[in-house]
């Protein structure tokens, strides 16, 4: 059995803890990166993995990948995720979530929960019921906070906008050919957002029926979701699960600008260099998708209101040309760039 310190993605970590509630049906990881900017904030993911090893280097992913993206937005929170394991029907009930709360409960404020794959704002509620360390919840008109989703859409969208500018020369969206995978809450708002401006999109979905729906309110061509990194397009827009872009599939991308909201993107390390040798330009995810986690944070926080969430996701296109500058002027890809400054910000660096 292979100790967790001993995983590839172990970076660390202040804490990984394990927890199962056989009289609730919960077995859960709540991965804890760093708390050295302030308690660790990260979703909880609600998903069915095949096997145990899956689930915990999932939650190391994610984790870090919260560490880094509270730093670079700016946020005084650090870097944790859970993950509850589903079985193969995505068994949920309020036990488990009341369980999972009482787990977070327990860390004392060294965790921050909320909404990620699988989990809905209702969810939250139940869980909260146990816990005061959680966000996302349905808040007033005009308050921080409430269902993240959108908010990670609008900065994405605002994030392939200032791709598109960088690597295409446009100053605006219409007849930019996006391809979109993934049409959930995220890739769907994105979508709606670039219709409105006139893009050529192209969606996929691992549920086709989902994508086809989409497909004929918004005018879009659907592809089945094997085939989408594939496409001819102008920019590749991953926003369902993470590590799809492998050394096969970016040989395969025939686009040049991949910027979508998934998390944890790149399959390996080597992948970042590899859309780099490419000349794809690269929007690093865990900059270009904070919206939620910036609506969320400052809802825990109590620190603003809706117009400074909406605020400081209008600035996602300046850490973005940030680290695209100082790619340019290092030749180092992206990915290791935003790597860097996040490392700095968490004092790894």
């Amino acid at each position: 059995m292979t100790a967790v310190w001993d995983y590839p993605d172990f970076d660390d970590h202040e804490g990984v803890h394990l927890i199962r509630d056989k009289s609730a049906g919960l077995t859960a990881i709540i991965a804890i990166h760093s708390t050295a900017l302030g308690p660790a904030a990260g979703g909880a993911r609600f998903w069915h993995y095949p096997e145990g090893a899956r689930a915990i280097t999932d939650a190391l992913r994610l984790s870090r990948g919260m560490s880094f993206k509270n730093a670079m937005a700016g946020l005084p929170m650090g870097g944790g995720k859970g993950v509850i394991l589903a079985d193969a029907d995505r068994t949920k009930t309020p036990e488990m979530l009341k369980a999972f709360g009482r787990a977070v409960e327990s860390l004392c404020g060294r965790y921050v929960t909320a909404e990620d794959v699988g989990i809905s704002e209702a969810d939250m509620q139940v869980v909260a019921t146990e816990t005061r360390h959680v966000s996302g919840l349905p808040v007033g008109a005009g308050h921080a906070g409430g269902d993240p989703g959108p908010f990670t859409a609008m900065g994405v969208y605002l994030g392939v906008v200032a791709a598109a500018k960088r690597a295409l020369g446009v100053d605006s969206m219409r007849d930019v050919h996006v391809a979109v995978q993934g049409v959930g809450s995220v890739g769907g708002g994105l979508a709606r957002l670039l219709t409105k401006d006139g893009a050529r999109l192209t969606l996929a979905d691992v549920n086709a029926a989902k994508a086809e729906e989409l497909a004929a309110e918004l005018g879009a061509h659907v592809v089945p979701a094997e085939e989408l990194l594939a496409v001819s397009c102008d920019i590749v827009s991953p926003n369902a699960l993470g590590a799809i872009l492998t050394e096969a599939s970016i040989a395969a991308l025939d686009a040049k600008v991949v910027a979508g909201g998934a998390n944890n993107q790149l399959a390996t390390r080597e992948d970042g260099a590899r859309l780099h040798a490419r000349g794809i330009l690269y929007a690093p995810d865990y900059v270009i998708n904070a919206g939620g986690i910036i609506n969320v944070g400052l809802e825990y926080l109590g620190q603003g209101d809706r117009a400074e969430v909406e605020a400081r996701i209008a600035r996602i296109p300046e850490r973005l040309t940030e680290v695209w500058d100082e790619s340019d002027r290092t030749s180092a890809p992206a990915a290791d760039v935003a790597d860097r400054i996040a490392q700095r910000l968490i004092g790894r660096g």
